[in-house]
């Protein structure tokens, strides 16, 4: 499944400065059922943002019309917990593009890059900027920048770069999954197997 691609973004956030956000608070495991990956957005932090009688909570970020945005900026340690791939569904059904944090779970990680959803990790001290900037300014921009790397406040012009695998990478640019990505090559994979007799791949595969 193609996913939007990414490339440069630049976008007001919503911030969640809270450490250690679990999966199981991201998408709890009763909205699991579903078989595709539609209609998860609406229950992303529903524990957290409705209360027992399905009302939105005050005082949670979701529910505060002076944060809106592709962009949610998150404490350490932000997808902990569960391996459960719905989380990352969630997070891009809602609308949310990129994460920001200062620590992600690699399974985590990993989920997010799969599906779109660009999780960019910076340094601590940045990362409190960044919240600094918002609670001055809920409309403060944030720019992320895939090609080159980068992350940067737009009101004070600083950045930060960040790391990310060079596969997850083309992939996020070209809007690919996986199997986009191998659809993408099928005339490479077939020239190769037809100039590759299959005992020449197993030798090298087994010399490796």
């Amino acid at each position: 499944m193609a996913y939007d691609k990414f490339k440069i973004l630049k976008s007001t956030v919503v911030p969640m400065p809270i450490e250690n956000v679990d999966t199981d608070q991201i998408i709890p495991a009763r909205f699991l059922k579903a078989t595709e990956r539609k209609g998860f957005g609406d229950n992303l932090f529903r524990d957290w943002r409705y209360d027992s009688n399905n009302l939105p909570r005050k005082d949670f970020v979701l529910n505060n019309k002076n944060y809106s945005g592709k962009i949610l900026v998150g404490g350490k340690n932000f997808g902990s917990g569960s391996s459960r791939e719905h989380a990352a569904w969630a997070i891009y059904d809602y609308g949310f593009r990129c994460v920001i944090s200062s620590f992600f779970a690699d399974i985590f990680r990993n989920n997010c890059m799969n599906i779109g959803v660009l999780p960019v990790q910076v340094e601590p001290e940045f990362l409190e900027n960044i919240f600094e900037e918002v609670n001055k300014d809920p409309q403060a921009e944030i720019l992320v920048n895939l090609p080159d790397q980068f992350v940067e406040i737009k009101s004070t012009g600083n950045r930060s770069k960040f790391e990310i695998n060079e596969y997850k990478k083309e992939n996020l640019l070209n809007g690919f999954d996986d199997i986009d990505y191998l659809i993408n090559i099928k005339s490479e994979i077939i020239n190769f197997s037809k100039s590759t007799p299959l005992w020449k791949t197993r030798i090298k595969i087994n010399e490796t």
